[in-house]
């Protein structure tokens, strides 16, 4: 490797990080749903000619780890020319659930001069995921009960959605036709489309600035200092196996207790995740694909790197990762997939950190709620005439950590995400929050006490459809060192005369105008015995 120097090195970490920050917040600002402007189910990243992430924004853990997946399918399928967007979402090609549209584009150092007909190969490349709040399928917000991937909505191989700095619009009018809120959904493209012009401008003013040469040596740099970081957050793990074993309280579909095992083997500055024993994959729409799996782990031992690491393809360098073909962590298609990226990566999670409590019991939190509580509500707004899909995810408990309580009502490990001002839902939805408050008592007791959960209360003022994928209603988020469990969730369907029902956690109801749906969501596992 070649020589270079430390602050300069510091200097392009703080460079590459801001273009994938400034791509977000442009993303952001010029959104259109609610669930993309308000609580901020995207992420952004830069990659160098190969295909390898340099830098990511703090965005959402499980599109960034796995983004690079969608990259390489991208490239696979396209030689891209200056002012090319592919778009894909295929869970089997690299995407996680059909929601997350990833849009992915070439940055050419001649970009903006005369166009030729051979051009040269892009020094970077640029990639944004935003969930989108509906992707068709058979209930509104696509997040519903499918047996298979066809259910789920419209599945986009890799494909040309921009070709030399136009929308293909015979592409467009073909996504559009098939989703909910078409006019919604063409502007939360547009708006995927502006972050990546974004981040390209941002790129090629650095390469002006700096040189081709130097900016693509640091780049290499960048993703070496972080594998050497990592490498040595695994050296400071004691050589040994160490295995753990939780699980999903059902696939919605009639199978109950999905078991996800681990085997985390530890060997001087490498590391070895084995998911053999996990489940097989199921009929419901909790199977996670290869790339969620990967992402996880890499949150997972991100975590354990002290300090401000660089969030490059470096980091997973040193970690070989194992999911079985045909299992709920390693699902073929076409297997069902909405919860995968939502569930079934957050029990991934638990499990490779009850797995590495025993190796660093002094650093590793109890659990935290373990599910993201997927809500959607669909229908007709009457005061529009427009369909309309809402979707977020709801907060709940963090887990206590050694040395700290967790921190109540919050998204915590694979989410990064908010829950959607209640202003902002009203506003653009026939809805009404009811109530949005802590729900306290729902953390586990220790002398290191669970953050709480929340409770979300939301009327639909028009007959709608709702769907809710959730976990952690069935087994309890686990608290560690003696500490206690957190509280299961809890949620209702309220009818319009006052008739409370408990629901399942995983399913679809037809909801008349006035019925609230009431979620309670689970608290954190406590830390230690409390004598």
């Amino acid at each position: 490797m070649s020589r270079f120097d430390p602050t300069t090195l510091e200097i392009y970490r703080a460079l590459y990080t801001s273009v994938a920050e400034e791509m977000g917040v442009a993303l952001r600002r010029t959104a259109f749903s609610p669930n993309i402007k308000e609580r901020r189910d995207y992420s952004c990243a830069v990659f160098d000619a190969e295909g390898r992430v340099i830098a990511q924004g703090d965005h959402m853990p499980v599109h960034l780890g796995s983004m690079p997946m969608a990259v390489a399918a991208a490239l696979e399928s396209f030689e891209l020319a200056p002012g090319d967007v592919v778009a894909l979402n295929d869970p089997f090609a690299g995407g996680t659930h059909l929601p997350d549209v990833t849009l992915v584009t070439g940055v050419f150092q001649e970009e903006g001069r005369k166009r030729r007909r051979s051009f040269p190969r892009p020094l970077f490349f640029v990639a944004n995921r935003a969930h989108h709040a509906d992707i068709g399928g058979g209930t509104p917000g696509s997040m519903g009960m499918a047996g298979d991937v066809y259910g789920e909505g419209l599945r986009i191989p890799p494909v040309r959605l921009v070709r030399e700095g136009r929308v293909d619009e015979e592409m467009m009018r073909l996504v559009l036709a098939n989703v909910r809120g078409a006019k919604e959904r063409r502007a939360d493209f547009e708006a995927q489309i502006g972050s990546l012009k974004t981040g390209a401008t941002r790129l090629l003013e650095i390469l002006e600035r700096r040189g081709a040469r130097e900016a693509l040596s640091y780049a290499s740099h960048l993703i070496d200092y972080s594998a050497r970081l990592m490498r040595r957050a695994i050296a400071a793990i004691p050589d040994g196996s160490y295995t753990a074993q939780d699980a999903l309280d059902d696939d919605g579909a009639g199978e109950r207790d999905v078991t996800i095992s681990v085997r985390v083997e530890i060997k001087g500055e490498r590391a070895r995740v084995d998911f053999t024993g996990s489940a097989p994959q199921v009929t419901g729409a909790i199977n996670a694909v290869e790339a969620i799996t990967v992402s996880a782990v890499s949150y997972v031992f991100r975590c354990l790197v002290e300090g401000d690491v660089p969030a490059s393809a470096g980091l997973m360098e040193p970690i070989e990762v194992f999911a079985p073909s045909g299992t709920v962590v390693n699902a073929e298609h076409p297997a069902s997939v909405a919860g995968g990226n939502v569930e079934t990566s957050q029990r991934i999670v638990d499990v490779l950190f009850r797995a590495l409590s025993k190796a660093l019991p002094e650093r590793i939190p109890a659990a935290s709620q373990g599910t993201m509580n997927n809500l959607t509500i669909g229908g007709m707004d009457e005061r529009t005439g427009a369909e309309f899909a809402y979707y977020e995810t709801v907060a709940g408990g963090m887990g206590a950590r050694p040395a700290a309580d967790g921190m109540s009502a919050v998204h915590t490990h694979m989410t990064n995400s908010l829950n959607t001002p209640a202003e902002a839902l009203e506003y653009a939805y026939p809805l009404r929050v009811r109530e949005y408050s802590i729900r306290r008592g729902s953390g586990g007791k220790g002398k290191r006490k669970g953050g709480d959960g929340v409770v979300r209360e939301i009327e639909t003022l028009v007959p709608a459809r709702v769907s809710l994928l959730a976990d952690r209603r069935e087994r309890a988020p686990y608290g560690l060192a003696g500490g206690a469990d957190g509280r299961m969730g809890r949620d209702f369907l309220i009818e319009p005369g006052g008739k409370k029902r408990r629901i399942t956690s995983k399913g679809n109801w037809q909801a008349d105008a006035g019925a609230r749906i009431r979620i309670e969501t689970p608290g954190g596992g406590g830390h230690r015995r409390d004598d």
